[in-house]
């Protein structure tokens, strides 16, 4: 088991340097900011140049990206790289280089739930509510059509997202089938168009592909991943991270679960009237 999953376990990890950044966005200056959206374009491998070359790029100078480093709790560039690599590493784990059943010690039950309750507060803690709040937002604009998709473990939560949202509001389709498939809907994706997309480690490169066709069709990317932050975060318009480690050979999907039902929640008060009326109508269709 690693560090971060032994502190996971333990409800004592930190929020990801990802994760930070998009949380604390707000609290730097302009030229802070300009280097922390550079960073986050080609994350985590921006991190790993030299200060002066990331300071190049984004068009500030180092001392400006020592200064968004100090605010993300860094003593120095150089203790910034290094949790930058380990996050790295942790990043590209395949299940074979997570923990197993050894890892939970007698109370196996006991030990998984802590580290699943550890993820949910973190997430909790961590989701930057200014951007949850974006989100509820958009989706409460029914005119504008959703689409839902996840990868080979997070399309069930995708599906779960999808069977309650197409309560709540109309013009809603989970894609599915095939990477064929899902380039075949991608016909009716076009401008004002809403993608949520649910991606944790290991990555999917066809949804990573499916999200660059679609911002190229005009459509907002909604991203819901894990706290290093899938690839398609360059593309997403908005992400919502959760923690997902835990000790198993396996992620936990458990705080993807929180963040899909907060935002039914807040969704559904935000449509007030309207879901009610749905929901009547259901009720109605069942009867007969």
């Amino acid at each position: 088991m690693s560090k971060r999953q032994e502190l996971a376990t333990a409800g004592r990890v930190q929020a990801s340097i990802a994760e930070r950044i998009r949380r604390d966005l707000g609290a730097f200056t302009p030229n802070e900011r300009r280097a922390a959206h550079r960073l986050l374009a080609d994350f985590p491998m921006a991190g790993l140049d030299t200060v002066a070359g990331l300071g190049e790029v984004a068009g500030v100078s180092a001392p400006t990206v020592l200064r968004m480093v100090t605010k993300l709790g860094f003593s120095s560039y150089g203790s910034f790289q290094k949790a930058l690599r380990v996050e790295l590493t942790e990043r590209l784990a395949t299940p074979l280089m997570k923990g197993g059943d050894a890892a939970l010690g007698n109370d196996r039950f006991g030990r998984f739930a802590e580290a699943t309750i550890a993820n949910i507060r973190e997430t909790a803690a961590n989701v930057a509510r200014g951007e949850f709040e974006t989100v509820v937002r958009m989706l409460a604009a029914t005119n504008r059509p959703a689409y839902i998709l996840g990868g080979r473990f997070t399309d069930s939560v995708a599906g779960y997202f999808g069977a309650h949202l197409r309560v709540l509001r109309p013009n809603v389709r989970h894609i599915t089938g095939g990477r064929a498939n899902w380039l075949d809907q991608l016909l009716d994706v076009g401008k004002r168009d809403v993608v949520v997309l649910f991606d944790i480690r290991r990555y999917s490169t066809d949804l990573a592909a499916f999200a660059e066709r679609a911002v190229g069709r005009g459509a907002t990317i909604v991203l819901i991943t894990d706290q290093w932050l899938s690839p398609i975060s360059r593309v997403a318009a908005h992400v919502l991270p959760a923690h997902v480690a835990v000790p198993s050979i396996w992620d936990s999907s458990g705080a993807l679960v929180l963040i899909v039902e907060a935002i039914l929640a807040a969704l559904a008060r935000e449509l007030g009237p309207k879901v009610r009326d749905r929901l009547a109508t259901i009720e109605k269709l069942r009867q007969d």
